[in-house]
């Protein structure tokens, strides 16, 4: 998850490899059908500040790990130290969550953070690619970001925050009294009526001839549950949603 590397960080923590060595091994896993290569997992940042610090070999596991908990575990170790920066964060929790198919609650738990932290940050994935890279720089905070995420010119108020120092506050107002962003209509729409919910369901249950249960999430997510009876219901449910 992280792309960004900045020499004061990596030189700060070089000084310390050279005093101390590295303190914990980097994480790898081989590289399918090309023997001796090896990719990250987790610790690129010691890898970097090490090879800056002119060393030849460092301490290393290697284990057998799926592409889903590879990403897991590059996440988890990046928040946990804090060295994403929010973009880079929000991006990950879209990727686990389009990557891994993984849901908001889901997310939280392997983070440990609440759902509307995780759906704050994603927010930020919305934002035009300039406005995320002045965040990426620092130039305009994650706050900020987030806060004009819904409107319909962000990088024009982008600009104009940071020319006139705005608050979040102040940004705050001028997005409410501003025009909003269809994705934002989209994800503040109300959800579909109760009765078009039970005409669906009705209409599953009698083609499929099961009972059929749908949950809509805020934004339109949502689930299909379907219920079975016995073995050999769910064989005859299964043949008629695949043809």
């Amino acid at each position: 998850p992280r792309k960004t590397f900045t020499e004061s960080e990596l030189a700060d923590l070089a000084a310390s490899i050279k005093e101390k060595g590295v303190l914990q091994p980097i994480l790898l896993r081989s590289v399918s059908n090309r023997p001796y290569l090896y990719e990250i997992v987790a610790g690129e940042r010691r890898f970097r500040a090490s090879k800056m610090a002119g060393l030849s070999e460092i301490p290393a596991l290697i284990k057998t790990i799926d592409d889903t908990n590879a990403m897991e575990i590059a996440l988890i170790e990046n928040v946990q130290r804090e060295n994403l920066n929010p973009i880079e964060e929000a991006n990950a929790y879209k990727n686990l969550m389009e990557c891994c198919d993984y849901e908001l609650p889901d997310v939280s738990r392997l983070i440990g953070k609440s759902e509307s932290y995780i759906r704050n940050m994603l927010r930020l994935t919305s934002l035009p690619d300039s406005v995320q890279g002045l965040v990426e720089q620092g130039e305009l905070s994650a706050s900020h970001a987030r806060t004009i995420a819904v409107a319909q010119n962000p990088e024009e108020l982008a600009h104009k925050i940071i020319a006139e120092h705005l608050s979040v506050a102040d940004t705050g107002r001028l997005v409410k009294n501003g025009a909003r962003s269809s994705v934002s209509k989209k994800h503040t729409n109300h959800g579909i009526d109760d009765k078009t919910i039970r005409d669906i369901e009705k209409q599953l249950s009698v083609a499929l001839k099961v009972p059929a249960k749908i949950s809509e999430r805020r934004g339109g997510s949502g689930q299909i549950i379907l219920s079975f009876a016995t073995r050999t219901q769910l064989f005859e449910l299964v043949e008629k949603i695949t043809k």
